[in-house]
């Protein structure tokens, strides 16, 4: 017997509009619309897409002692962040392996909002709530919400015909915007590489959000998008995935992410171990496969016929027209220009360290 899946507010939308169905992270979930990915994934970058990202977990943590359980919790440091804007964050076991990456918001100086990964989101709560203690408690709300991401260069243009206002700053966010008259939370954020939104609103009236957005769109181009364009664009923008690049056994200074760990805050959960991790430790680099073929999650990273690493992400990008991949191999290796192979069906492929991120906004 498989469980049951799931399904966003907006499946009756998906299914009208003839989306290919798939099963992730417990949800039925469109992969790609009839456009295809290639077409997709070039809208969000010459104008907007539309993503229904409703499968996200949203937990909220409140209480005068919320700020110092989340300093506690997390690998960054809130001290300092202010009502309306968003933090990049980790979360760690004792082990220093990660447990989800995540989104921050803080609503108010006693109330914040985690936004976490679909696949982690009982996992993390089940995780945080026995490490509550007074005067903070924890509430998975994800049930009462849809989510929805408008990305692409024309995301605001198209966004501020139906909204009343917007997030001027990238990870900043407004509380109670009007969208199509349906109250949300909007924020600059966004997991393709271009400027864009996330925008939250009550699960029952998420439909209205994203038929409005459609439409809005229309003169403009805009596409639905789904999973398919949501990976490749995040690859070509060199955007670790939970599962991929991250996991319970690969710490965030291994994975690049020491920009959102704070070492000189008092303790947190994973602290001791990162202060422990090898200064030699694996690099996530970027790679361009330079002989023929398609780096695919898994294939071994070798360097003069050993082994020396594994690909954690890759494919064919659609706008730089060529394949990539990324994945992590020895300090040694990790510089631009090393010349690596990938081992594609027992035979190896030649790949060049490049810089990261593949692809970048002007």
């Amino acid at each position: 017997m498989t469980d049951k899946l799931l399904h966003t507010p907006l499946y009756d939308k998906h299914i009208s509009l003839e989306a290919k169905m798939v099963p992730f992270a417990g949800y039925e979930m469109p992969v790609q619309y009839p456009a295809g990915i290639t077409e997709e994934h070039m809208v969000v970058r010459e104008a907007v897409g539309l993503f229904d990202v409703s499968h996200m977990g949203e937990i909220f943590i409140e209480g005068p002692a919320a700020l110092a359980h989340l300093n506690r919790l997390c690998s960054n440091q809130f001290d300092s962040m202010a009502d309306g804007r968003c933090r990049y964050t980790v979360i760690m076991n004792e082990s220093g392996g990660i447990l989800d990456d995540l989104l921050v918001y803080r609503l108010a100086e006693d109330r914040y909002l985690l936004v976490v990964n679909a696949a982690n989101r009982a996992k993390i709560y089940d995780h945080l709530l026995p490490l509550m203690e007074e005067g903070a408690t924890l509430t998975d709300a994800s049930d009462e919400w849809g989510q929805v991401a408008l990305q692409g260069p024309l995301a605001e243009k198209v966004l501020a015909k139906v909204a009343d206002s917007l997030p001027e700053k990238y990870y900043t966010f407004v509380d109670g915007v009007q969208v199509a008259g349906v109250p949300c939370i909007v924020s600059r954020t966004g997991y393709t590489g271009e400027d864009g939104f996330e925008i939250y609103g009550p699960a029952d009236q998420i439909a209205t959000v994203w038929d409005a957005l459609l439409e809005a769109g229309k003169e403009d181009g805009i596409l639905p998008c789904g999973l398919g364009a949501r990976d490749t664009l995040r690859l070509e923008a060199a955007l670790p995935l939970y599962g991929n690049e991250m996991n319970e056994n690969i710490d965030p200074l291994t994975a690049g992410l020491s920009f959102a760990v704070k070492l000189d805050k008092d303790d947190f959960v994973g602290k001791e171990a990162l202060l422990a991790v090898p200064e030699d430790h694996p690099v996530r680099v970027g790679l361009k496969i330079t002989g023929r073929g398609i780096a695919r999650e898994g294939a071994a990273i070798a360097h003069d016929g050993e082994e020396v690493g594994q690909v954690t992400s890759g494919t064919r990008l659609p706008y730089l027209k060529a394949a990539y991949a990324m994945g992590y191999v020895p300090p040694a290796l990790a510089k631009e220009g090393t010349q690596l192979d990938v081992i594609l069906r027992d035979k190896p492929v030649a790949a060049e360290v490049v810089a990261l991120p593949f692809y970048k906004r002007k």
